[in-house]
């Protein structure tokens, strides 16, 4: 068979390489200072926890439960550990909200194929998560923008554009703190706005809170799944889905996030999570909820004591070296800073300038647009940036930029 681009489903031709994943492979070349990838750390993860954590799930009487089938919804004390942690923020729940599913991308996937039919319209902001656009890609939609912070479209717009696009809106996407790639965080207002349009459209919003632990100054601000509850009386009774993941927070590579969530979504996503996977790990899921309850707090100030002090070292570099012209966010916490261009300059272009020149990686802003706008963009990672890295890989950048400037 050797066609087979004809002879795959309509689906596969919005399936696109992340520009993300491929540029991870620069941080292979030792010579490369790289802003590209949004990773944790690996000089903070909790290794010994983990290890002390794996010994105690496969400590005699448990060896057989965590290498064995499991349900799928997940290992019930790690929901029950969850379940605490979300009351403490506003969000009053049980494990019977909550399923263990493999990372929040598969989350994301879930959602969108629980959602989306084709020609169907997801409102998302712009720029939004590249990972959550290349999820509900493969569910063929159509995209439409939110703006919470300024104040949306109107219901009735939302739909007419929808209907003209041959569907209607679907459901809200917002990663509302310290937002990938943006660094933004959507105030209480906004957030309030953003549940009046979806009770108007009657669609459900997701809530991806990936980075929402990672606050570093500022006032928190209540989840949306929080204040819809208050809204609401009963977490049954709402429209919020919840998105949380330990990837930011213990460790990316056990693969382990959660959606908490109205019961009615929550049984869906079990069928889902049935026929593709079964479960999560349970080695993982047990060892995570002995890491968590033995040292999740002290990990946290921990990433939040490094990080915030990454984030200071590459505004203040970026406040030293970057040409009048350019701008670019001051999140309170996560692991982004959002930088605009001068127009006429090409985020793309300027990265393989850089990686050509300068030998400075970061990630072009485009593809974080449904709509393909944004090239004037570029998303800078702070969270391996030392001091000394912050100021060398910043006073790189801006030098180049400076160059592309004066060659408009």
């Amino acid at each position: 068979m050797s066609n087979w681009e004809a002879r795959y489903a309509t689906r596969a031709n919005r399936m696109r390489a992340s520009e993300i994943r491929e540029l991870l492979k620069l941080l292979d070349q030792p010579d490369i200072i790289s802003y590209a990838g949004g990773i944790p750390d690996p000089a903070l993860f909790p290794t010994e926890a983990f290890r002390k954590a794996y010994e105690r799930a496969l400590a005699d009487g448990q060896a057989g439960p965590a290498l064995q089938y499991s349900v799928s919804e997940g290992y019930a004390p790690l929901r029950e550990w969850i379940a605490k942690r979300l009351a403490a923020l506003g969000i009053v729940c049980d494990i019977d909200n909550i399923v263990i599913t493999s990372g929040s991308q598969q989350a994301l996937d879930y959602l969108g194929k629980l959602f989306l039919s084709p020609s169907d319209t997801a409102l998302v902001t712009s720029p939004t998560y590249l990972g959550a656009l290349q999820a509900f890609n493969a569910y063929e939609p159509q995209y439409d923008q939110l703006t919470p912070e300024l104040g949306n479209m109107t219901p009735a717009g939302y739909q007419d554009t929808a209907a003209r696009n041959g569907g209607r809106p679907k459901f809200a996407y917002i990663n509302p703190d310290f937002s990938n790639p943006a660094g933004e965080t959507l105030d209480r207002a906004g957030r309030e706005r953003l549940l009046d349009l979806a009770d108007e459209l009657d669609i459900p919003i997701i809530e991806d809170a990936a980075y929402q632990g990672l606050r570093y100054d500022g006032e928190p601000v209540p989840p949306i799944l929080a204040l819809d509850i208050a809204r609401k009386g009963d977490i049954d009774a709402t429209r919020t889905i919840y998105c949380g993941t330990f990837s930011k927070t213990l460790s990316p590579g056990l693969r382990l996030g959660f959606v908490c969530a109205a019961k009615p979504v929550i049984r869906k996503l079990v069928l889902m999570k049935q026929a593709a996977d079964l479960h999560s790990p349970t080695i993982n899921q047990m060892a995570m909820y002995h890491a968590a309850v033995d040292i999740y707090d002290a990990q946290i100030e921990r990433l939040r004591a490094t990080y915030g002090a990454r984030r200071d070292h590459v505004l203040t570099a970026l406040e030293r070296y970057m040409p009048e012209g350019v701008s670019w966010t001051k999140p309170e916490g996560g692991m982004f800073i959002w930088v605009t261009l001068p127009e006429g300059i090409d985020g793309a272009k300027l990265l393989a300038r850089s990686i050509e020149t300068e030998r400075v990686a970061f990630v072009p802003g485009q593809a974080f647009h449904a709509d393909g706008s944004g090239a004037n963009t570029i998303r800078l990672s702070f969270s391996l940036a030392s001091e000394e890295v912050a100021d060398t890989g910043i006073a790189r950048l801006g030098r180049l930029i400076r160059q592309v400037m004066a060659e408009l």
